[in-house]
């Protein structure tokens, strides 16, 4: 069940169309609690009914989770972590989240926040610690946009098909996300094995 600032967030986007998955995604990749599948999956729905263009979609979305990406990593920066995690508890960033959101950035490098796009807890903090680490703003935004792009591509496509097979999306929901988080894992193995080869 939807809390009511989701649901609240949910029936904007039935108004504002694009203007609202924008917002809608750039909450999500900050601290606002708006998990990307209830945008996300009735986004695909709404393109396969041809309420929505595809394209502007997947701008939209990209563009928002980028946007609030920026905001965490900027509030990171400017604030520290002391201020963070005084203020953070008021929107349930808890300290232990932001240190385990930190560890991931410190073992893992900048790819991390590529990476972080796809596991869930850890995807709508990893701004934070990219910030308080001063990772550079270029391969922050690239990872950024390229892991945020794939994961709404994965849930735009799961909207997609559940207007037609929504009985065998339902049956299979958790192996498409296992397939996503293997996909994450992949990539950070491969970088991993790239780094100690070159060390």
């Amino acid at each position: 069940m939807n809390n009511p600032f989701t649901q609240f967030l949910l029936d904007l986007m039935g108004q504002l169309d694009y203007v609202a998955i924008f917002w809608l995604m750039a909450a999500e990749s900050s601290i606002l609690p708006v998990p990307s599948e209830v945008v996300m999956i009735p986004a695909g729905y709404l393109v396969a009914q041809g309420s929505l263009d595809l394209g502007g979609v997947v701008l939209a979305s990209s563009m928002g989770s980028l946007f609030g990406s920026l905001a965490s990593y900027a509030l990171a920066l400017w604030l520290g972590r002391p201020l963070l995690l005084r203020f953070g508890r008021y929107v349930w960033v808890t300290a232990a989240h932001l240190q385990e959101a930190e560890l991931f950035v410190q073992r893992h490098g900048e790819i991390s926040v590529f990476v972080g796009r796809f596991i869930p807890g850890v995807r709508h903090l990893i701004s934070m610690p990219a910030g308080l680490v001063r990772m550079r703003l270029s391969p922050f935004c690239l990872y950024t946009a390229l892991g945020a792009t794939l994961w709404n591509l994965l849930l735009l496509i799961l909207g997609y098909l559940l207007r037609e097979q929504q009985a065998w999306l339902e049956q299979r929901l958790s192996w498409v996300v296992a397939g996503a988080l293997l996909f994450a894992g992949g990539v950070l193995l491969f970088y991993i094995v790239l780094r100690r080869k070159k060390a």
